[in-house]
């Protein structure tokens, strides 16, 4: 297993919105169609316009497949367009993949 966290910085003033298209399309809708199993999404206590979420894959080679499906998907295009009427809702993304050092450390 490989996991994968991304932190996302909300545009000025998107934060919530931001946070609302994550957790009410990305997560529900376009995930679970291409396999991309979330594991948790956080939101700073300090920072507001920061969203955090951890995903697992069998391998990187499920990683890639899925996130490239997940980017070519029209529905996505369509949804992220119609919540960006009024500009960008994020900022900017920092990716990080990631491996286990033991497994006998990771929670079930």
């Amino acid at each position: 297993m490989i996991y994968e966290i991304r932190v996302y910085e909300a545009a000025e003033g998107k934060a919530d919105a931001m946070r609302r298209r994550f957790l009410e399309v990305v997560a529900v809708k376009f995930f679970p169609r291409h396999g991309i199993e979330l594991i948790g999404a956080f939101a700073s206590q300090t920072e507001d316009g920061r969203l955090t979420y951890m995903t697992r894959f069998a391998d990187e080679d499920a990683r890639t497949k899925a996130w490239a499906a997940f980017s070519a998907d029209v529905d996505w295009a369509a949804a992220k367009a119609a919540s960006e009427i009024d500009g960008p809702l994020l900022r900017s993304q920092v990716v990080s993949v990631m491996s286990p050092v033991s497994a006998s450390l990771l929670l079930s």
